[in-house]
């Protein structure tokens, strides 16, 4: 559904508020994909992004982040995307607040710089504090859940605060993902003391490995599928299981990928990675549609050797159907 006139004439009345058309949205995502959105509509302030969502609500509009975990249609958006832009981060002893809008990795380095201890297994994670809730984001054995004390959003009618449990997370899932009209503004985190010198070279550590994995101009969304809880696997698919591979309980979805001869497989310029089976990338001409169906080809396979779906960590926009 297009923008309406009046929709835009009500936006542009709106303090703080910076209003694009037809903006691609491929410079909006980690893959370098997708069509223009037919307005952009990005504040800080959040006052301002409240009137911006009451205005563009009888009409088509989505809320984005950075784009990290996005897979946009080629033809774009037809309506609004509104973005909260946001980044301040504050602190007080060993609690931090964090707007949505600040890079993951500059709440990683702030809280190393505080010595403050937890989050510095998540460095190199790409994509915004809002998104890392949304997603429940986490590496090496420790997600954001375990520091979130509290999220403050938006229901669509009021601002509302809720605790970690209300959070509902769960291995990459949080009330959020289930309730898209919820939009988070900021995060309470508690952290434990850590040496900031121990926490640096951790986190330096693991940015080695990280890029050495994903290199800093891979146009991707770093593992395209979510990894899966053994336990919850068909009986027959965890017989097919080495123990090997089994870490705190989950099993890798690039082990199964590897079965059904994922790596290297390539569908125009999209690519699966010939050392990561879970890594699809933008070789630098993808299309949505190319990548979509390497997704759809790498689901089948495994559906119908193991018996069961893989579940994708990216949100599709601009799709009239679910791809």
């Amino acid at each position: 559904m297009p923008v309406a006139k009046g929709t835009i004439q009500r936006l542009a009345q709106i303090p703080n508020v910076t209003i694009s058309r037809d903006v691609p949205l491929s410079a909006y995502t980690r893959f370098g994909i997708g069509g223009p959105a037919d307005f952009l509509v990005e504040t800080s302030h959040q006052e301002s992004f409240i009137e911006a969502l009451l205005a563009v609500r009888d009409t088509e509009y989505t809320v984005i982040g950075d784009g990290t975990n996005l897979i946009v249609s080629d033809a774009g958006f037809r309506g609004a995307v509104l973005r909260f832009t946001a980044r301040g981060i504050t602190s007080h002893g060993s609690s931090i607040s964090v707007d949505a809008g600040a890079e993951l990795q500059a709440l990683v380095d702030y809280a190393i710089t505080a010595g403050l201890k937890g989050t510095e297994t998540m460095t190199g994670i790409p994509g915004s504090l809002g998104a890392a809730v949304y997603g429940n984001a986490g590496a090496y054995g420790h997600s954001i859940n375990e520091f979130v004390r509290s999220v403050r959003f938006f229901d669509g009618c009021a601002v509302q605060t809720i605790g970690n449990a209300e959070c509902e997370f769960r291995y990459r899932e949080s009330i959020f993902k289930r309730r898209k009209d919820w939009i988070i503004f900021s995060t309470d985190l508690e952290l434990p003391p850590g040496q900031s010198e121990e926490l640096r070279k951790t986190a330096d550590d693991i940015m080695k490995i990280r890029l050495e994995k994903y290199p800093a101009t891979m146009k991707c969304a770093g593992s395209i599928f979510k990894n899966l809880i053994l336990a919850e696997l068909p009986e027959a698919a965890q017989r097919q299981v080495p123990d090997r591979v089994v870490r705190e309980g989950k099993v890798p979805s690039a082990y199964f990928l590897e079965q059904v001869g994922a790596k290297g497989i390539q569908n125009g310029g999209i690519r699966v990675a010939d050392y990561h089976a879970n890594l699809i990338y933008n070789v630098g001409s993808g299309t949505a549609r190319e990548l979509c169906a390497i997704i759809a080809d790498l689901k089948t396979r495994v559906r119908e050797r193991f018996r069961f779906s893989l579940e994708e960590e990216v949100q599709y926009i601009g799709f009239d159907t679910a791809p």
